[in-house]
């Protein structure tokens, strides 16, 4: 399916198609572009309204929000480094492009903070307070474009509301990435998160390429990765998410009339994910949820020692109604929520026994697949009902991926307090059970809405990958 997105930069207007079968290829890197007037780097910013460009290689000190008036945009180009300070956001009722490079890329950081190694405890990491604050796209925001950026150190608490009528938006909340334009583009491509108090990302409505990224650390107590919600609809693909609270990706329609929310999910690899929420065991989960009515395809996925596997929400339950939408709609993008091809691996045999997760909190109606690694069909038998309670202790051990350099198997609980990437390597041996293991032909990722533009759309709609996570032996995928 075609569609035009006009994105009014308020020096051009940029018409972009998105193509279904074009949206396979990467776009050819173009030379840094410049919107407006250049921003000096000399001294504080101090908190006002922005529009032009911050130049490549720059470091900027930031004083106070940063705020980006309604068609108005902010381009911060390869090799910025902005010091954060003072709790400081972006409020993007325009837009905002941050064009960093492999080579150079764009870091957002509170300078008060470094990164750690090792064990990651809670109360002990400053990964999980909250330094600088967030980046907070209201209504008006046409577009957030995010390319090869380091979001370090996030989530102080909002002191004001930015925008009206933003969704579940409270004073006091801990987001890093906030969107709710049901018509507008959200792009975050080949960048990292580090960090975050609460939930790393709320989307609400708009079209989304969420691709290539790397996430360590993300949620406290709780919190999830990359949620969306009400009626966003994209791609969540190529991720490595390692250490997070709770889900490492989930899907919503929440807050919403205008939609469902629906995503592809696939080729991410997923770390030791889910043990740092203090709710109830069992009502939320440690890799992939699908719930309240959205869809999803959720495929070719590589989940070690995370506390669930796929978990496809079910209700009624608790004091909130679950229920994924396993339904056939011809009208939806997504015409049915499916899943398979995923590659789970325990160390012990709590974990295995979620590799298909169990009612003991709320209902879910996860179906055992047969594609998947162990083959869960085959495991539990045509007398499984959806969420039984099995034991899993059969399976530990079992389908170890070979990661090119991370020990496994984990030293009893390692999976709860590695929580980042450090110097390991998640590349697959070529001995790895989940090379050739994924499925290019089950299904194909969202390009509608999705224009494909070097600067103002998505690099590549990576589609597929045959082997089971977010890198692939051919050189493509995850590229950090």
């Amino acid at each position: 399916m075609k569609k035009l997105l006009i994105l009014s930069l308020g020096v051009s207007l940029l018409a972009l198609v998105s193509c279904s079968k074009k949206n396979d290829k990467t776009v050819v890197s173009q030379p840094q572009i410049q919107i407006g007037k250049a921003i000096p780097n000399s001294g504080i910013l101090p908190a006002g309204t922005y529009k032009g460009t911050m130049l490549a290689g720059q470091t900027y000190t930031i004083g106070g929000d940063i705020t980006i008036n309604a068609g108005d945009t902010l381009l911060v180009q390869k090799g910025v480094k902005l010091n954060m300070t003072n709790g400081a956001n972006f409020i993007v009722n325009g837009n905002l492009i941050t064009l960093g490079t492999k080579d150079a890329p764009v870091t957002i950081t509170d300078p008060r903070r470094t990164k750690s190694t090792g064990q990651s405890v809670l109360g002990r990491d400053s990964a999980y307070v909250g330094g600088w604050g967030g980046i907070y796209a209201g209504p008006t925001s046409k577009f957030v474009i995010l390319k090869w950026t380091h979001l370090d150190f996030g989530g102080a608490a909002l002191k004001a509301l930015p925008f009206p009528n933003g969704n579940s938006l409270k004073v006091g909340a801990q987001y890093i990435l906030y969107f709710c334009n049901p018509a507008g583009l959200f792009i975050m491509e080949d960048s990292w998160m580090y960090g975050s108090p609460d939930d790393a990302t709320r989307f609400y409505g708009g079209y989304y390429n969420i691709m290539r990224n790397t996430m360590e650390k993300c949620g406290s107590n709780g919190g999830d990765g990359f949620n969306a919600k009400g009626s966003a609809v994209g791609n969540m693909a190529y991720n490595l998410i390692i250490g997070g609270a709770t889900n490492g990706t989930k899907t919503a329609s929440d807050g919403t009339t205008a939609g469902e929310c629906q995503f592809t999910m696939y080729n991410n690899t997923y770390v030791n994910d889910g043990f740092r929420n203090s709710g109830v065991f069992g009502a939320r989960s440690g890799s992939a949820e699908i719930e309240n009515n959205s869809r999803a395809l959720v495929y070719n996925n590589l989940i070690v020692n995370c506390a669930f596997g796929v978990r496809i929400a079910g209700g009624p339950g608790g004091a909130k109604v679950y229920l994924a939408d396993t339904t056939t709609n011809a009208s939806s993008i997504i015409k049915k929520t499916a899943y398979g091809y995923n590659l789970y691996y325990a160390d012990n045999a709590t974990i295995a026994g979620q590799f298909v997760p169990d009612n003991r909190a709320q209902a879910v109606v996860t179906h055992p697949q047969s594609t998947d690694i162990p083959n869960m069909a085959a495991f539990l038998g045509a007398g499984y009902q959806f969420g039984q309670t099995y034991d899993g202790s059969a399976l530990v051990g079992k389908n170890n991926p070979m990661f090119s350099n991370f020990p496994l198997p984990a030293v009893d609980g390692s999976w709860v307090t590695q929580c980042s990437v450090d110097g390991y390597n998640f590349r697959l041996q070529n001995a790895s059970p989940a090379i050739g293991k994924g499925t290019t032909t089950a299904f194909q990722p969202i390009t509608t809405g999705i224009p494909l533009d070097a600067n103002f759309g998505s690099s590549g709609i990576t589609p597929p990958g045959k082997d089971i996570g977010c890198y692939q032996t051919n050189g493509s995928g995850n590229q950090h």
